[in-house]
């Protein structure tokens, strides 16, 4: 539905209240809580359905208004997701009610947001609008300068990106609520996410009945970390190690020796080469540099920062170096990838 208030276009959202046998009663007066959902080009379906389905799903249980959302995209067009599923859309970037939270949905284009899309979410965040992003929604904030202090949470595979270009250390944990915006790392974190939200609007017991219907065992909270640094049986009979592979993870761009990392270790080098060899099927020196070129990977797809960048980013002292040490782990060149 679209609304004029003083000539100008506004939408409110439509609260979807489908039929189901579990019930959940809600007390006082209910009013609908709006949510605009922009799906960007290639935006990930899973991580989109994961929080919307929540919404939908406390509706049913309460046979109430809960939630209302409308889907939105930068012209109004269809939209294609990452695999190929085109969704229809109920508007495109026209101006919203001050009470209605945008969720940005973004996916494997993580720069597919132009500058309408920039000036949209900054003149609702102006006018005093919440936002909010899945998956790689994060970025499209943060190219609008919308993060404030808050630290977003992003996926594992899209964090040295992020750190790159924004020269902030996006967080590792499944989902952040922050005081400017919330945020998700994508997949099924979504559900986790408006879980939390649902809890903060009407109630844990509400949450949790809604977490049933997804099949959703338990509720994970925000801070529980999307992929561990190491497995935890190798932290129980190899801590050496453990700590010795946190120590790369953590020094990309300025690799530590063999004997500081044997000094992690505790042991000389030789004996670091034979435990880590035993244990990882590959010496440190071979593992550390996967770590890099893999981040280097990341990078390479995407950013926009040039090979040399990227090479120093990832701890090579020059580009030639970086090109030959690529090429010779994933059989092609930087620059044809590029």
């Amino acid at each position: 539905m679209t609304l004029y208030v003083d000539g100008r276009r506004f939408h409110e959202a439509r609260a979807v209240i489908p039929r189901g046998v579990a019930y959940v009663p809600v007390s006082g007066t209910v009013k609908t809580r709006e949510f605009a959902f922009l799906a960007l080009p290639q935006f990930t379906l899973l991580a989109f359905s994961s929080a919307i389905e929540p919404l939908r799903i406390a509706n049913q249980l309460t046979q109430q208004p809960l939630y209302g959302w409308s889907l939105f995209s930068m012209d109004g067009a269809p939209v294609e997701s990452s695999a190929g599923v085109r969704i229809e859309v109920d508007h495109g970037l026209m101006p919203l009610r001050r009470e209605t939270t945008v969720i940005v949905c973004s996916g494997t284009d993580a720069q597919a947001a132009d500058r309408s899309v920039l000036s949209w979410l900054r003149a609702h965040v102006r006018q005093g609008g919440g936002i909010g992003a899945i998956c790689t929604g994060a970025y499209t904030l943060a190219r609008a300068g919308l993060l404030g202090e808050d630290c977003p949470a992003v996926h594992w595979e899209n964090r040295p990106a992020f750190r790159e270009l924004f020269d902030v250390e996006p967080l590792q944990q499944l989902y952040v609520i922050g005081k400017k915006h919330f945020s998700c790392a994508g997949g099924e974190a979504g559900v986790d996410m408006m879980l939390a939200l649902i809890a903060e609007d009407h109630g844990k017991k509400l949450a949790d009945a809604v977490a049933e219907m997804c099949l959703h065992g338990r509720h994970r909270e925000a801070d529980v970390v999307q992929k561990a640094i190491y497995p935890k049986a190798m932290l129980t009979r190899h801590p050496g190690v453990a700590k010795v592979i946190a120590a790369m993870k953590e020094n990309i761009s300025a690799p530590l020796t063999q004997e500081e990392l044997a000094a992690i270790f505790g042991r000389t080098p030789r004996h670091l080469e034979r435990i880590f060899k035993t244990v990882m099927q590959e010496t440190p020196k071979g593992y550390y540099l996967g770590l890099r070129l893999q981040e280097a990977r990341n990078l390479l797809s995407e950013t926009t920062l040039s090979i040399l960048e990227i090479a120093i980013a990832t701890g090579f002292n020059s580009r030639s170096s970086f090109s030959k040490a690529y090429k010779n782990r994933f059989k092609v060149s930087p620059s044809s990838l590029r």
